[in-house]
């Protein structure tokens, strides 16, 4: 009995120490990368392997949903998520570069080159600078939708850095993919608003088509996340400028064809704007990596698919940790 109760409170006071180790409210920290400067949060050990978390368009760190990086982080992982450069509280250090996105989305619909700002493979750079920054020489990656883009690039251009590669909802730019319907590129596309309450309307409506339809959504929980972020962050032109880099990117084959990087593609079956054959074909150029289809899955972090997202990314991230420890606390 003894035994029994000391191995209770042994237990209890571990849950107790992982929680307060893996606590997200955290101070958001910004650091100087080329002529971008970075806003992100680091959760967990310094001492433990490092999980960088890449977001998509117009994605903020906080739209990694915290009791998801409390989980990862309770894995023994140290989750770094950040600011894309042009969202949330991340900048540029000069003026920001003009654009024309009527005109470079014409050409885009006409099959022609279009011209933007920047590229993916220079948002991957923003991101391998922070991990210089923080001296971090090897890490792991999980990107979602142009995350999961960039995280491509990022393989690709410190192969021998990426422990492992995670890529949920995302696409190998390649042509004669399914395509997105019109309406849902609108309301993509649909950045500005004449006021806050527009504007809140607009991301809530956006929201809603990248859902499941075997999830009901409440609108006073979608106008709410649509709120949070607005009152964090709200940078339409920003947006508009990570579309461009999207727009321009060329297909991303060849690139796939030479990743030598452990991964694991993650896709739903329901996904409106990236169609699961985006995933299947991201898998199936990338040598031995894993396919992972979760049923009904859209193309956002629902409540409702939480478990089955971290059911199939833990044990692949705990696979190829090379520490050899499994959850160590």
């Amino acid at each position: 009995m003894r035994a029994l109760i000391f191995l209770a409170a042994l237990l209890c006071g571990v849950s107790s120490f992982a929680a307060e180790r893996c606590a997200v409210q955290v101070p958001t920290e910004r650091v100087a990368v080329g002529e971008v400067q970075l806003a992100y949060q680091s959760i967990g050990r310094a001492s433990d392997p490092a999980l960088l978390l890449v977001m998509g368009l117009g994605g903020q760190l906080i739209h990694w949903p915290d009791e998801v990086v409390a989980r990862l982080c309770a894995q023994g992982f140290r989750v770094i998520r950040f600011d894309n450069r042009d969202v949330g509280l991340s900048a540029w250090t000069h003026a920001a570069p003009p654009i024309n996105l009527g005109y470079e989305a014409l050409r885009y619909r006409l099959g022609l080159s279009v011209s933007a700002p920047y590229r993916l493979r220079d948002m991957a750079g923003d991101a391998l600078g922070l991990m210089d920054a923080l001296a971090i020489q090897q890490f792991h990656v999980l990107g979602a939708s142009m995350g999961g883009m960039i995280a491509q690039h990022l393989a690709d251009l410190a192969p021998q850095r990426v422990q492992s590669l995670t890529l949920i909802m995302t696409s190998s730019g390649a042509q004669g993919l399914p395509a997105p319907s019109a309406a849902l590129l609108t309301l993509l596309a649909t950045r500005e608003a004449p006021n806050r309450a527009v504007a809140l309307e607009q991301q809530a409506d956006l929201l809603a088509a990248l859902g499941s339809p075997a999830v009901s959504d409440d609108r006073a929980v979608l106008l709410q996340q649509a709120q949070t972020a607005y009152d964090r962050a709200f940078n339409p032109d920003g947006v508009q400028r990570q579309l461009l880099a999207i727009l321009a990117e060329p297909s991303r084959v060849e690139l796939l064809n030479r990743l030598q990087v452990p991964t694991l593609v993650v896709h739903g079956t329901a996904d409106p704007l990236l169609p699961v054959m985006h995933g299947v074909h991201v898998a199936a150029h990338i040598e031995g990596s894993e396919l992972k289809l979760i049923p009904g899955l859209a193309h956002r972090f629902q409540e409702a698919f939480k478990e089955p997202l971290l059911a199939a990314v833990l044990p692949h991230l705990q696979a190829h940790r090379q520490d050899g420890h499994w959850a160590q606390l």
